[in-house]
């Protein structure tokens, strides 16, 4: 039984040219789990606005959109408030009140719902979420995976029929977002909750989807279940978007049926990998003697009577490396940068940038030729009103950028999907020319096409002379590019290895590949290294 239906939707933005989707048609049965994908720019993040009446974007519009039965502009407040709910890339655009409980209470209060019913609904809702252990706390000392758990809790609350994710998990841990995806499986499979979510890590999201709708260029491209779509793949940039397990498969010209997850990728290993060679070399590391940032004994804290977040932190990174730092949400990585960036100020130990402390920078001469930081929230670098003035000065690097800036110059910037938001800030802080560049999460919201290419200009960069710090969630980007990984928790550095030892080592701050070599084949962490081990052993051929 169809509970959403989409019938030539067309959409197109104020004094835009051409359309952001343009005749689209599909249907969503009660209960489905459907996976939304495609590249930077797609307008995936349009399309689900679309489907949220409350949030629709301003612009012209034509086609149907039936929910229920009901055309959705004829639906009555409260059923389109209650009925589609809605979960948003970044949970602080969201939350609306300061409190857990209130947060929970909200959109309760505003249907005016009768006490006892309100009671009711948000202590179940608080159980079924484990949420009663922080349901009293303040939104603002929750983590980043709490945070998006109350969006969900809070949305689900309402009793929704149709929950639409865009990106929920572009901000979390691996650790966070795959307890988030856990989550949505559950509302989906014991509630029979519809959910349709955008998503670019899809490792996890594609194995429990029914259905992914594939967007390419204002259209849909494909709509099928995902195993019939991985099977068939002829797009590149699709593949790239696709589990592991598919790349690996089509890799090697796998045949017979295409896996979708760890557990059916180990078994294709298994059954057609030879064991031969079950180890590449690994490259020795070198770095330069000098040093770009050295941290000792470095304390942070926000307030007087707040703990500490930075704990002694001690950290050294070369010149000419690229260095990441993963760590789940609230470790203190972002608030590391802050303090290398000069922008906060440790209340003990030491920073050095170049071999020169931090304070005897003067006038702004940090920042002169010498670092830039690109921060999580990048909103924050737009000073202009249409992308051509943001890009004034940054025409050459915008030019690198997987990212087609001459069809976005007359809009906004805060109009931009996420990911192009993204790649439009990184243009503006690489024209500073920066010999250090501190950059956190900059593969957010990004296409995995586009991460290949940012990997490529990243070493293109170090290879002209900088070094590169990266604070990241993604365990796959971090591998390809890194010359070494550190593991932050609780404001310090635990561990610093290189890429192969420091991902197949650990059992959740790893990578896909990882987890399906493991007691297969040794310090195999990437697509590359696991497919040039297949062709050793003779098991297929390199493609």
């Amino acid at each position: 039984m169809e509970i959403l239906k989409v019938e030539n939707l067309t959409f197109s933005y104020p004094l835009t040219t051409s359309p952001a989707i343009k005749n689209v048609s599909f249907a969503v049965n009660k209960g489905d789990f459907v996976a939304v994908c495609g590249a930077t720019g797609s307008s995936k993040s349009t399309l689900l606005r679309l489907l949220k009446r409350e949030i629709s974007p301003l612009g012209e519009i034509s086609g149907k959109i039936i929910f229920d039965g009901e055309p959705l502009s004829s639906l009555t407040p409260e059923k389109s408030a209650s009925e589609i709910g809605f979960v948003m890339q970044n949970p602080e655009h969201q939350i609306v009140t300061d409190t857990v409980w209130h947060e929970l209470a909200f959109g309760l209060e505003n249907l005016n719902l009768p006490q006892p019913v309100m009671a009711r609904r948000i202590a179940e809702t608080a159980a079924y979420f484990g949420i009663e252990s922080w349901y009293e706390k303040k939104v603002s000392e929750l983590s980043g995976g709490q945070k998006q758990l109350l969006c969900l809790a809070a949305v689900m609350v309402m009793n929704p029929q149709v929950i639409v994710l865009d990106e929920p998990t572009s901000r979390l841990d691996p650790i966070a977002a795959s307890e988030f995806i856990s989550a949505l499986k559950k509302i989906n499979r014991e509630l029979s909750v519809t959910v349709i979510i955008s998503e670019h890590r899809l490792e996890e999201v594609i194995p429990i989807s029914d259905k992914l709708l594939v967007l390419d260029n204002s259209v849909v491209k494909s709509f099928d279940t995902p195993r019939n779509i991985a099977a068939n793949l002829s797009d590149a940039k699709l593949l790239y978007s696709m589990p592991y397990a598919v790349q690996l498969f089509h890799a090697v010209n796998g045949k017979g049926e295409c896996p979708l997850d760890i557990r059916e990728g180990r078994r294709f290993i298994e059954e057609n990998f030879g064991r031969e060679t079950t180890a590449l070399p690994t490259p020795k590391y070198t770095h330069s003697p000098q040093t770009a940032i050295c941290f000792s004994d470095v304390y942070f804290r926000y307030e007087r009577n707040l703990p500490d977040v930075l704990r002694g932190l001690n950290l050294i990174v070369y010149e000419n490396e690229i260095f990441c730092i993963l760590g789940g949400n609230g470790s203190g990585k972002t608030t590391a940068l802050s303090v290398a960036a000069d922008l906060i100020k440790p209340y003990s130990g030491t920073i050095e940038i170049f071999g020169k402390k931090i304070k005897s920078y003067k006038n702004q001469s940090l920042y002169r030729n010498c670092l830039t930081l690109l921060p999580q929230d990048v909103q924050t670098v737009f000073m202009r009103n249409t992308v051509r003035e943001e890009l004034e000065g940054a025409e050459e690097e915008a030019e690198k950028l997987p990212v087609d800036f001459e069809k976005l110059m007359d809009k906004h910037p805060y109009d931009l999907s996420g990911g192009e938001q993204q790649l439009l800030a990184l243009a503006k802080v690489l024209a500073a020319k920066p010999k250090l560049l501190l950059l956190d999460e900059p593969t957010k919201g990004i296409d995995s096409a586009s991460k290949h290419r940012l990997i490529n200009i990243l070493k293109q960069l170090k290879s002209d002379g900088m070094t590169i710090v990266v604070v990241s969630h993604d365990m796959e980007f971090a591998c390809d590019c890194a010359d070494r990984c550190a593991m932050f928790f609780r404001g310090e550095i635990v561990s610093v290895d290189t890429p192969s030892r420091f991902f197949t080592e650990n059992n959740f701050y790893t990578t896909a590949v990882s987890r399906m070599t493991r007691g297969i084949y040794s310090n195999t962490a990437s697509l590359s290294d696991a497919v040039k081990l297949f062709t050793l052993n003779k098991g297929g051929e390199q493609v």
